[in-house]
């Protein structure tokens, strides 16, 4: 593989479950391959409009897609099933929540300059899906980045003071922009877009190819 890290960027939203799917599949895919990398996470809202005290998920699904409570659950006990399969554990109850995901993102932009995006992110994703915590109220959010090494105090300012809501608002619009209608949405090499969930075998073929088009 080549030595010169592969950038990935991933446009992804923390309520997205097929999000952390994807991008667990493309880590085993990565460490398969053997392939130095470097990702970069961007914003985007599933549901901007979402009110801060979130909605319960079976109506959410139900409204948006027209989706019925046993389809709800067959997606559920699929997604459960994958992320057992890449160490991911999914918790659904009948009180599962979407929720707002703004400041969620505001806080990923600060953590990217320290250098911390990548965990953070991954703690964020296994908040909302594992333990079920509520990524609209900023406490919740200071308290994670707190939890991972970050200055919680210092990540509360930043929510309380929105010092980073427009760089979030010109990242979402840039990505739209760029034709990004859903997600997850990965791009390698700023080149090549994959979109949603597609598989170990299918991100290591991806990756393969990618190394023998530069060899």
């Amino acid at each position: 593989m080549s030595t010169t890290p592969l950038r990935i960027d991933i446009i992804s939203d923390v309520m997205c479950p097929w999000c952390i799917i994807g991008y667990r599949q493309l880590a085993k895919a990565l460490e398969a391959t053997g392939t130095a990398h470097e990702i970069h996470w961007h914003p985007f809202e599933l549901n901007p409009d979402m009110p801060p005290e979130g909605q319960d998920a079976f109506e959410h699904v139900a409204e948006k897609y027209g989706s019925t409570r046993a389809q709800s659950e067959e997606n559920r006990a699929q997604m459960t099933a994958l992320g057992a399969e890449l160490g991911f554990d999914f918790r659904w109850d009948d009180g599962f929540r979407m929720h707002n995901t703004f400041n969620a993102h505001q806080l990923l932009h600060w953590a990217d300059q320290q250098g911390r995006q990548h965990d953070l992110k991954l703690a964020l994703f296994s908040a909302h899906f594992t333990d079920r915590r509520n990524l609209s109220d900023n406490a919740v959010l200071a308290d994670i980045a707190g939890e991972i090494g970050l200055d919680r105090d210092e990540a509360l300012a930043v929510l309380t003071d929105q010092r980073f809501a427009q760089a979030v608002r010109d990242a979402e619009r840039f990505w739209i922009q760029q034709g990004i209608q859903g997600v997850p949405a990965i791009v390698l090499d700023r080149k090549y877009l994959v979109t949603g969930a597609q598989g170990v075998d299918n991100y290591t073929n991806f990756l393969r190819e990618m190394d023998r088009e530069k060899a």
